[in-house]
């Protein structure tokens, strides 16, 4: 499995981030690059790509806060 991590260098201190919205459902295959999130830090919204192919495995739900390099999914 390939984990899906929001990079921590998207914003600093304690503030949490949250998945606004997934683009695939848990379960779903996707290809590399496919966009499969848009995550919200800090009143700024991030696009983020699938960086493998292969299936969706969501741990983190979409509304739900998480920290600086949390794994908010993983790709198998």
């Amino acid at each position: 499995m390939i984990p899906v991590v929001i990079p921590p260098d998207l914003w600093e201190g304690e503030a949490e981030g949250a998945v606004s919205a997934w683009l695939f459902a848990d379960g779903d295959a996707v290809r590399e690059g496919d966009l499969i999130a848009e995550v919200m830090v800090e009143k700024t919204s991030y696009d983020v790509n699938a960086p493998v192919s292969g299936t969706l495995q969501i741990r983190i739900p979409a509304e739900r806060p998480f920290k600086r390099g949390a794994i908010i999914a993983a790709i198998g």
